[in-house]
């Protein structure tokens, strides 16, 4: 091997090694802050939990005099409210978690219903133990700011009074001082190690108590899936349609000019052999032409570029050629299936075309990863806002595409932005 080679590969391999570690750090950073938004999120809902619980404590009391009886409906409904706001934010950060049905008339009735007893049992649950996780949670966070920062301003407080929180014994001085901030570094590291399983074990009562009971689960999927074939079977008939008028006003006609211009210059060749040369001329470009519009559209069915390029890459060359200036950032770790791929370059390409078209941005985002057996799509821009999915076709196809692929789509757009696009698809393991 040259020596310049050898060089080289021995100062690459460390430049490779610290892009990994700051790969690493990066993505635990990124995990830690989602687990403290999920955290702080069922920490607002547990408090609605344990507001459901005790005004529920309250009416059973007051039911053994009589008197809480026909305050049960309203409990009833106040134990609904706040079970519907956990699986609103349960099915924001995973599987979507239906509604239930009205709760029903009359106490008995009520009590036998399966869901309203699941969601008492969850409102017991989540208002005690997911209250003290989200606590403990939040906690971790402020506590490691305060020991961090407190060499900063441990002179305003007596030295025999101690450090924050659990730390009581003497600081006299700095390196005492230095010593707390210490602790506050290893509580970051608690922090960010334990802050995803909390984040899990907080969210679990939600996920088993408010999921449907197991026969009405096999119902609402069995509506869900004839739904979705339904959608699936729509978008089929849109791309047909799609693909059929792209080659009837664009190929096709191409294709006839070049079938008359070639019948023009056969009639020509005999009598003006020049017009006749220029005559094919203008067939050979209209030939051409259909070319490229035939390519267009066996684009349009499944981009080569996927193949060629793989997702990271083609979606690369979508921002490169979108109106507005556009990062893109792909985290998918191998490669998902050939369909799921397509659609998820279909729909960053159909969201980039209404970026440019309608927002009025200046910027744009797209963020892809991979969770387990999820393929999630962000795209951020910081237009106008004010965008709506059930108007416009480029929008209410985005949906249906991806609804076809037993996934979900989100859209946020308040007016004066910014407007984020969410987008799951199955991806399988």
């Amino acid at each position: 091997m040259p020596v310049g080679e050898g060089s080289a590969a021995v100062e690459a391999a460390p430049r490779g090694r610290g892009r990994m570690v700051r790969r690493y750090l990066r993505d635990r950073v990124r995990v830690a802050v989602d687990a403290l938004e999920h955290l702080v999120g069922g920490l607002g809902t547990s408090i609605l939990a344990l507001a459901a619980l005790v005004l529920l404590a309250v009416v059973a009391v007051l039911c053994v005099f009589g008197i809480g009886l026909l305050m049960v409906p309203a409990a009833l409904q106040v134990a609904r409210s706040a079970a519907d706001r956990e699986r609103a934010r349960l099915s924001r950060w995973g599987s979507h978690l239906p509604g239930p049905p009205p709760v029903p008339g009359g106490v008995r009735a009520a009590l036998r219903d399966p869901w309203v007893r699941r969601e008492l049992a969850f409102v017991a649950a989540h208002g005690t133990l997911g209250f003290a996780i989200g606590t403990l949670g939040l906690g971790l966070p402020l506590s490691v700011v305060q020991y961090v920062t407190f060499p900063l301003w441990y002179r305003a407080l007596p030295p025999d009074l101690g450090g924050p929180g659990f730390v009581y014994w003497r600081i006299d001085g700095l390196p005492d001082a230095l010593a707390v901030a210490l602790i506050g570094v290893g509580i970051l590291a608690v922090a960010v190690a334990a802050g995803p399983g909390l984040a899990r074990w907080q969210a679990s009562t939600g996920r088993r108590l408010l999921a449907p009971p197991r026969d009405v689960d096999v119902s609402l999927r069995i509506a869900e899936l004839t739904a979705t074939r339904a959608a699936a079977l729509d978008a089929h008939a849109v791309e047909l349609r799609r693909i059929e008028r792209s080659l009837h006003d664009g190929a096709q006609n191409r294709l006839v000019a070049v079938n008359v211009l070639i019948g023009a210059a056969r009639r020509a060749l005999d009598r003006d052999p020049a017009t006749a040369g220029e005559v094919l001329g203008r067939a050979q470009d209209a030939a051409e032409l259909a070319l490229a519009e035939l390519r267009t559209v066996v684009r349009g069915i499944l981009p080569p570029v996927l193949d060629d390029r793989g997702l990271a890459g083609a979606l690369a060359g979508l921002a490169n050629g979108a109106g507005v200036p556009c990062t893109v950032e792909v985290d998918v770790p191998g490669r998902c299936a050939a369909s799921v791929e397509a659609t998820a370059y279909f729909v960053v390409a159909e969201a980039l075309t209404n970026v440019t078209r309608h927002s009025g941005a200046r910027t744009a985002a797209v963020t892809v990863r991979r969770e387990g057996e999820r393929l999630l799509l962000r795209i951020v821009d910081d237009g106008r806002g004010g965008a709506d999915a059930t108007r416009g076709s480029g929008l209410a196809g985005i949906r249906r595409r991806v609804e076809a692929y037993d996934g979900r789509f989100e859209l946020t757009s308040p007016p004066g932005g910014p407007t984020t696009m969410d987008v799951e698809l199955p991806c399988g393991s």
